[in-house]
């Protein structure tokens, strides 16, 4: 069997699963690993994309902007996911994202579903909007029942319960700063909150995706 190579992406969409003590990248990649031996592929790279909403634009996230990037390089010309969720849970993004994998020529496979990307007959197209419908809903769904509980919670007790940190929990040094930013008086009046993000990205102060916060977080950070 001829040996052809791919790349590996990985992506997990709560930083609460993410660290050295987390196992989503690495269920993730043992999953790819597995059937790439089996398949006769070779990884030549691993791209990780933590900490992204599988309802993220695939060109919007860092991770697979490199890969892209690496692809027109590395000789690869296949990208294994281990489950089509993996790749986008979103089934608008999950079929704009592999439509224009296809029209640059690369191939995506998903480890759990090897045919479920490749196969172009009218029932697998139908088959993977039916299945991206099912996982959009699922995470709604979910997403939806974690919310209610923590309401009734909150109201019960009164106290903030799980959740998505603010960025005042999550990034107190960042909140002082932009803070100590706003109150600055430059000429002709204070800095816009694009200007603060552009600050706070000057001295290495990014989001959890790399890129300067938007003028929303910082606006969020000035409130809290």
């Amino acid at each position: 069997m001829a040996i052809r190579k791919a790349v590996a992406y990985l992506r997990t969409s709560s930083r609460a699963n993410v660290g050295p003590d987390k196992d989503s990248d690495k269920r993730q990649l043992a999953a790819i690993h597995a059937y790439a031996k089996a398949a006769g592929f070779e990884i030549v790279e691993t791209f990780y994309d933590a900490a992204v909403s599988g309802a993220d634009r695939v060109d919007d996230r860092p991770g697979f902007a490199k890969m892209l990037e690496r692809l027109l390089s590395n000789g690869a010309r296949s990208i294994l996911v281990e489950s089509p969720d993996r790749f986008a849970r979103d089934l608008m993004v999950q079929l704009a994202g592999h439509d224009m994998l296809k029209a640059k020529g690369i191939t995506l496979i998903a480890a759990s579903a090897p045919t479920f990307f490749v196969e172009d007959t009218p029932t697998a197209v139908l088959v993977r909007q039916v299945l991206g419908a099912v996982a959009q809903f699922e995470k709604a769904t979910t997403v939806a029942k974690l919310a209610a509980a923590r309401k009734r919670k909150r109201i019960a007790t009164g106290v903030k319960v799980e959740g998505r940190k603010s960025h005042a929990e999550a990034r107190p040094d960042v909140v002082k700063l932009a803070k100590a930013l706003a109150r600055k008086k430059p000429k002709g009046g204070k800095l816009s909150l694009r200007a603060i993000a552009a600050e706070l990205a000057a001295r290495g102060f990014l989001n959890e995706r790399g890129r300067p916060f938007n003028p929303k977080s910082i606006a969020a950070m000035l409130a809290s």
